[in-house]
């Protein structure tokens, strides 16, 4: 079954790629890899929510706005290599989480992120990850990924 197959079954449409918010490219191909640059969770060209998770944030709704960010970062992957099916796998996961000093769930909200790409890519979608407490995102974004992909 090919990504765009399974996308459908799951009822997920990908977003539009995001525009840079700075000095950047979405996404840059390196041999048979795509890096992603960090995603944030924009739907609609805004932000769903701003502040620190554990305070303004709860982990439910930032463990959403990871997964929002690895669609986006699907997207963005897409983009770099002229389509949805040409990407095979996902290597590398890096989530951010804004958090207040005292929030020590950053795995359980870049969960988010994993298990959606594990839902769409299948066998294929399990991957290393880091999850990183930030005093602060861009835009003040509570959750941000970047992902490594392989594509042929």
């Amino acid at each position: 079954m090919t990504v765009s197959q399974t996308l459908a079954d799951l009822g997920i449409e990908l977003p539009d790629v995001v525009p840079p918010v700075a000095a950047y490219i979405p996404a840059v191909v390196h041999g048979d890899l795509v890096y992603t640059s960090g995603q944030l969770p924009m739907s609609g060209g805004a932000l769903p929510a701003t502040g620190k998770v554990g305070a303004e944030v709860s982990a439910d709704d930032a463990a959403s706005y990871a997964r929002q960010s690895a669609l986006n970062a699907i997207a963005a992957a897409a983009d770099a290599v002229g389509g949805v099916d040409r990407l095979t796998g996902v290597v590398k996961v890096v989530g951010f989480v804004a958090s207040t000093p005292d929030f020590t769930g950053q795995p359980g909200v870049i969960n988010g992120a994993s298990e959606l790409l594990g839902q769409v890519f299948g066998e294929a979608g399990r991957h290393a990850r880091s999850a990183v407490a930030a005093p602060v995102l861009p835009l003040d974004s509570p959750v941000e990924v970047e992902v490594i992909f392989s594509f042929v």
